[in-house]
């Protein structure tokens, strides 16, 4: 009885078995069991963030902080508290010392050449520090600025064996959208802090300056970005998905949100070209300060679009061309200035010392023409 029953269960299980295998009832045998699918957005995520991870990997050993030291020298007069009505005290000098981190920069050079801006170190008065990722300290021994640029070079003494150089890109290739990323001693305190963003305009015209430096210059030319650029980046650099310095973080529009701004490298790499070979910041310079006229001004006062001349330097190319404060320059070797911001500031960045340009300009109610031979500023 036993053994029959054996029998039959096992006959039992045979038949549901090639049921089965054969797909009755729906079922079938799972013969390989495949990994689930992770979505597409969810795989480009994974390798953004593997790529930024990778940047600041590569870069941040060449992103340094800058810190001031100096002396503030103040009068002091002390008053007794007990006798608030007597006469005043002696007056005693008192000497403070300040000691802050107030930018960034990067290393661009083995033999100590770090980037920052102007703004940055525009204090003569004071003596500058520069501070690596590893927390090592070098005195800032010389400083060059950039006339023209919101730059400066600092050189420090470097360790036995050099510093590490940060990789510069090219920023004629940048595009809007590209991925951008900043890093920087955020709001003077919170040193290698790394942000995120995008390219959201390059050409932008801006005064750049700092809460810390009470400086304001007018910069043309620059990208934006959304990455975050608080006081404290200025001088640090903006890289691509690369780990390449495509910028270098000067501002950002108080008051607002995600509106930073940066110098385009290749005005950094002409500079650093121009410093290698001759030792300090050399640069063709027009000689004048103006003012666009656009269509609308122009209109309104009877005069051509172009740039109105509010000042024009004594002995230099534009007054030597016979350019006076008055004058609007309608067009610049061949170009016509139709009144937008940064014209002017485009073509003579072009320029080099000892070209000469065709100057044609508006005054008194007649058109005339002259040559400017660009001459060097230190």
């Amino acid at each position: 009885m036993v053994k029959r029953f054996i029998f039959f269960a096992a006959l039992l299980l045979i038949i549901i078995g090639s049921a089965i295998s054969a797909g009755a009832f729906g079922l079938s045998w799972q013969k390989n069991i495949k990994a689930p699918i992770l979505p597409a957005e969810s795989v480009r995520l994974a390798r953004e963030e593997s790529a930024i991870i990778d940047v600041v990997k590569k870069t941040s050993e060449s992103v340094v902080t800058v810190g001031i030291n100096k002396t503030n020298t103040r009068n002091v007069i002390e008053i007794d508290p007990f006798n608030p009505f007597g006469s005043f005290g002696t007056p005693r000098t008192e000497n403070q010392n300040i000691e802050a981190d107030i930018g960034s920069g990067f290393i661009i050079s083995k033999d100590g050449l770090v980037v920052t801006n102007k703004h940055v170190v525009s204090d003569t008065s004071a003596t500058y520090r520069v501070i690596t990722s590893a927390d090592k300290t070098y005195n800032v021994e010389k400083i060059y600025r950039d006339p023209t640029n919101d730059l400066a070079i600092l050189k420090i003494n470097p360790p036995a064996g050099g510093l590490t150089p940060i990789e510069l890109g090219d920023s004629d290739q940048i595009q809007v959208g590209q991925m951008a990323i900043a890093i920087g001693t955020a709001l003077g305190e919170f040193r290698s802090t790394v942000t995120v963003g995008v390219i959201s305009g390059i050409g932008r015209g801006i005064t750049a300056g700092g809460p810390f430096e009470g400086y304001a210059e007018r910069l043309d030319n620059v990208i934006q970005t959304d990455a975050a650029i608080n006081p404290g980046n200025s001088g640090g650099p903006l890289l691509n998905s690369s780990g390449q310095v495509i910028g270098v973080n000067t501002a950002v529009v108080q008051g607002s949100e995600n509106i930073g701004f940066a110098i385009p490298i290749n005005i950094v790499r002409s500079a650093i070209e121009n410093f290698n070979s001759t030792g300090q910041f050399s640069r063709a310079v027009l000689g004048v300060r103006y003012r666009m006229i656009g269509k609308d001004l122009a209109l309104m006062n009877n005069v051509p679009s172009g740039a109105y001349l509010v000042e024009v330097i004594d002995n230099s190319s534009a007054s030597k061309a016979g350019l006076e404060a008055g004058d609007i320059i309608t067009k610049f070797d061949g170009q016509l200035l139709n009144g937008e911001q940064d014209d002017l500031a485009k073509l003579i960045n072009q320029k080099k010392i000892g070209d000469t340009v065709e100057v044609e300009y508006y005054r008194d109610n007649k058109t005339h023409t002259t040559k400017a031979t660009f001459t060097e500023s230190n």
